[in-house]
């Protein structure tokens, strides 16, 4: 079942479970009519949904101690329960064998009445459910209380299932059970798993995303580094003053592309980084490369992914570049449009055919050729278009313009406002 339909399900389990409560708790008509609510089971759906809504950031975190510490007291309202833990599969230790019959859990949280009594054994009462994957309600027997006084007197737990393995237990307590309360806490169970599991996801995507990052760094890496020192080294006896400012053109280049980056840089920093970039080759190719860069000043504290302009240049010099003899010109140029940031990236060199592009977009890998490493340039053409995809939506993929003989033109735009996109 899917994290949405979970929801909806809970909504409607808890508008029934809630609705003698939220009669009680509400002094009078006038309060239900105060918040818009007609009915005490509106009031109690607007509890139940406002609950979750307050319980679902910090599941999305995954299921640490802290994102339990502060789920529980929300899940225990939602429930409105004496207590609720939160048990987790403890990691096996590299000398122990993981084929036993039994999982062990370990305990993230107890929250409410009865922490000193109950909550040293909820680990081991959860060990059938990690073990099983089946929900388990335990009797008073089961739990042997000596408190007279005590309300919890059964506990209900359910198994968290995130993609397929039981992660962790929900278990909930209080004073007596029922079918229909077995059932909420089944259905918040599966709710929770469910945020769990889109936890996982953008843990995923983070790694991708951290992958794709190496990618680019293993492109800049093993050519432009090479070549640029050798540059370097060639002028240290002819001309130490040039010698020591590439130097110091190359540590700037190589501190901001390999630093530990966020999702996110200024559109300046990274035009800074580029003229580092093209003076260094600059220096290497001599009078064959030229190149200009126009920019509006408004678009310069434009938010951008980074890393996703030096691709390009370096794609335009490693295959504009091969097999040119005269001069080979790069334009930059970034606009403001509005709501957008419009950026091209255009040089007059051999271009290519655009079957290769689409190949080049789609594959993220140039076909080897004469004198070329597999993947090369076309890795970052690749990377970049599926970033700003990813980003921004499919519409802000990259435009290419090219033909053989024709030179290339790469452009993409970029909103200058985007909610949860800030520059480093």
């Amino acid at each position: 079942m899917s994290a949405p339909s979970v929801l909806v399900l809970v909504g409607a389990v808890f508008m029934a479970v809630f609705a003698g409560a939220a009669g009680r708790t509400l002094p009078s008509r006038l309060r239900a009519r105060r918040h818009g609510f007609g009915t005490p089971a509106d009031e109690a759906t607007f509890r139940a949904l406002h609950t979750i809504s307050r319980a679902s950031p910090s599941l999305r975190a995954g299921l640490t101690r802290e994102s339990a510490r502060k789920a529980a007291r929300h899940l225990r309202a939602l429930l409105g329960a004496e207590a609720v833990a939160l048990v987790a599969v403890r990691p096996a230790a590299d000398d122990v064998d993981t084929d036993d019959e039994e999982t062990d859990g370990e305990l993230l949280v107890w929250d409410g009445e009865g922490g000193d009594r109950h909550s040293a054994g909820a680990a081991c009462q959860a060990r059938p459910v990690l073990t099983g994957g089946r929900p388990r309600v335990l009797t008073p027997d089961a739990l042997a209380c000596d408190d007279p006084a005590c309300r919890i007197r059964v506990g209900m737990l359910a198994p968290l299932t995130v993609e397929g393995r039981v992660t962790g237990v929900l278990a909930v307590y209080g004073p007596s059970a029922s079918a229909a309360r077995v059932r909420a806490v089944g259905e918040v169970a599966r709710w929770v798993a469910g945020q769990l599991e889109l936890a996982e996801l953008d843990s995923s995507r983070a790694r991708l995303a951290e992958a794709e990052m190496r990618a680019l760094r293993a492109q800049i890496s093993p050519h432009f580094v090479y070549n640029s020192l050798t540059t370097i080294a060639s002028f240290v006896r002819t001309d130490p003053e040039r010698a020591r400012e590439l130097l110091l053109d190359f540590a700037d280049f190589a501190r901001y592309s390999f630093r530990n980056p966020r999702d996110f840089t200024t559109l300046a920093d990274e035009l800074r980084s580029i003229d580092r970039y093209l003076l260094l080759e600059r220096a290497r190719f001599g009078d064959r490369l030229h190149f200009s860069v126009e920019v509006a000043p408004e678009v310069l504290p434009v938010a951008v992914p980074f890393l996703s302009l030096q691709p390009l240049v370096e794609n335009s010099i490693r295959h504009g570049m091969e097999g040119a003899r005269t001069e080979f010109h790069i334009k930059i140029v970034a606009r403001d449009a509005g709501p957008e940031a419009t950026i091209s990236v255009e040089d007059d060199g051999v271009g290519m055919d655009p079957e290769r592009l689409r190949g080049i977009l789609s594959a993220g890998a140039l076909s080897p050729g004469p004198g070329r490493d597999r993947g090369g340039a076309g890795i970052g053409l690749a990377n970049v278009d599926e970033r700003m995809r990813q980003v921004y939506g499919d519409e802000y993929g990259l435009t290419v313009e090219t033909a053989p003989g024709a030179g290339t033109k790469v452009s993409l735009r970029v909103p200058k406002y985007r909610p949860g996109v800030f520059p480093d």
